[in-house]
């Protein structure tokens, strides 16, 4: 079965750093894309961060932009979110999705959906 499991969440001061991991199981995610996705308390959803995992590709929203790092541990089957200088706004569920056609960067279909790890952004 296609799966993926999201892991690494919590409550992080504001200025601080987190890294969350994305295990996927039933595929290998060097023939797919990963798309990082967050969505707020208010239930909007954001595409923050996505890696083509054909070419090494990578790509940031500008939100984010100089803040995340996506990467991914092949050996382990898994993409990985370094999330530093952290703010309240980046409160919300963090969802990974995966292209399995690993089609370019933000023309994705999301495919399969992990369960979500909540970050909490608060003093």
């Amino acid at each position: 079965q296609v799966r993926l499991v999201e892991s690494g969440g919590g409550l992080v001061q504001p200025g601080g750093s987190r890294r969350l991991s994305c295990t996927a199981s039933g595929f290998t995610l060097n023939s797919s894309t990963i798309t990082w996705i967050r969505q707020t308390p208010a239930k909007e959803r954001e595409g923050l961060s996505c890696t083509s995992n054909r070419d090494g590709n990578t790509s940031y929203k500008d939100s984010v932009k100089g803040r995340f790092t996506i990467s991914t541990d092949n050996a382990k089957n898994t993409v990985y979110l370094q999330m530093n200088d952290l703010k309240p706004e980046d409160t919300g569920a963090y969802f990974c999705a995966a292209d399995l056609r690993g089609q370019k960067c933000w023309q994705v279909d999301y495919d399969t959906w992990g369960q979500g790890t909540a970050v909490t952004v608060s003093s």
